[in-house]
């Protein structure tokens, strides 16, 4: 049974750490839209969720480090969904080669918003359960 609620805890606890980290890099591009030469950047949510759920790490993603000089995670802890971070083509092309579509940036910072609340609901949920499953039966 605790195996149960530990896997659902980890699904919820990696998602919302993944849309966390999506809407910081959503604020990023839109307060770099008028910067000469950015790139607007995103993650790919569900390679990012898969790899999470994957790893033995209870929720977390592993840290891929490439010289053996890189700090250890704390508390076994990474950068969440930095090895997913892509760079997005642009829709229009602008002089200053800067490639922030504000419309898109928007609509994916409220999509993302929306399932980041989602996923907060179902964790309430999940903690609302665990809360009548232990409570005793009134008479």
């Amino acid at each position: 049974m605790l195996s149960k609620i530990d896997s659902e805890l980890a699904f919820v606890h990696s998602a919302l750490d993944l849309r966390a980290r999506r809407q910081e890099i959503l604020a990023s591009n839109i307060a770099n839209s008028d910067t000469p030469n950015y790139k607007a950047r995103d993650i790919d949510f569900g390679a990012a969720l898969k790899s999470a759920l994957g790893s033995s790490q209870a929720g977390g993603l592993r840290l891929a480090t490439t010289d053996s000089r890189h700090l250890a995670p704390v508390n076994g802890s990474a950068e969440p969904a930095s090895r997913f971070l892509k760079f997005r083509s642009a829709v229009q092309p602008s002089l200053d080669g800067n490639t922030v579509s504000i419309d898109i940036e928007r609509a994916a910072f409220s999509d993302n918003s929306l399932h980041y609340q989602f996923m907060l609901d179902r964790a309430q949920g999940a903690f609302r359960d665990m809360t009548l499953a232990i409570q005793p039966i009134s008479k």
